[in-house]
């Protein structure tokens, strides 16, 4: 069984840090966790020099990450290509991602509920919400619900339920019952890209209890499946057939595997971008007389 392997990888990984400030952005997160990195290289190197013995610096004496940074289980800052972002490229909400190697916050009512929240009244997904709304009356996904401006509007506000009811069912109700985490545990670099595409596509089915251990992905399958069954109530009936609500269902599902590739690779890219602006500031300066 590969896949079995693949959360069995999965498994072996350490958690990350899912503190939710007020939506910091993400270049002000990347230089935070660069300087504490930067810092704390700085004083374990100073420290082998003033050595004389095998004894290593006491924790207390590393520099303390910022409040935003995201720590493993030593208190040291998360490097740039495995940080998980709050927001990607400074926008998209990214709440429910784990940095790899990270500590987490301990899931439970309270806090899947604060992330539930965060996640369904984002200011951005309003936007997506709206982008997605007009694509549907363009394109006539439910003829039952009309065209124009009234169109647009009986795609909008159902599409909002769609949105919120997903969110607390899948991310707080289901989880905080089941005591299962949903929240993306990213893999990061140390892994081939080939196992990081299959553990994405695995996440649909597989997620974490609250122990750590490997569980059948009920809260996310299930928050999908009761999202359907909720919207009958309020979506025409030509809009809630089986083929209907399966084909919203599969496409939910896909979404769900596109934004976690991107949450998976986005900060190799970013590091690599953010390196690559490093050392041509570092040409520029050694240029100038």
């Amino acid at each position: 069984m590969f896949l079995a392997s693949i959360y069995a990888v999965a498994e072996g990984e350490g958690p990350s840090s899912t503190s939710l400030p007020d939506a910091p952005s993400y270049l002000r997160t990347v230089a935070a966790a660069a300087e504490a990195s930067e810092a704390a290289s700085s004083s374990e190197e100073m420290a082998g020099h003033e050595q004389t013995g095998a004894q290593s610096a006491k924790a207390s004496d590393r520099p303390k990450p910022q409040p935003d940074v995201d720590v493993d289980a030593d208190g040291n800052p998360i490097p740039l290509d495995r940080l998980q972002p709050r927001r990607i490229l400074g926008f998209m909400p990214n709440f429910r991602s784990v940095s790899g190697g990270a500590k987490p916050h301990p899931p439970g009512w309270g806090y899947n509920l604060e992330i539930a929240t965060r996640q369904a009244f984002d200011y951005s997904s309003f936007i997506f919400l709206g982008i997605t709304s007009l694509s549907a009356e363009g394109i006539n996904s439910h003829p039952v619900l009309g065209k124009g401006a009234d169109g647009f509007y009986a795609y909008l506000w159902r599409g909002f339920l769609d949105k919120t009811d997903g969110t607390y069912i899948g991310a707080w109700f289901l989880p905080s019952l089941l005591h299962e985490d949903t929240r993306y545990y990213a893999l990061a670099n140390k892994h081939r890209v080939v196992i990081r595409v299959l553990y994405i596509i695995s996440r649909q089915g597989v997620t974490r209890t609250y122990g750590g251990r490997q569980t059948p992905n009920i809260a996310g399958l299930g928050g999908k499946v009761l999202t359907q069954l909720v919207s009958r109530q309020y979506y025409p009936t030509g809009a809630t057939s089986f083929p209907v609500l399966a084909t919203k269902f599969g496409y939910s599902a896909m979404r769900d595997v596109a934004f976690t590739s991107i949450r998976e690779f986005y900060p190799d890219i970013a590091a690599h971008y953010i390196k690559k602006h490093r050392e041509k500031l570092a040409r520029l300066q050694a240029q100038q007389p």
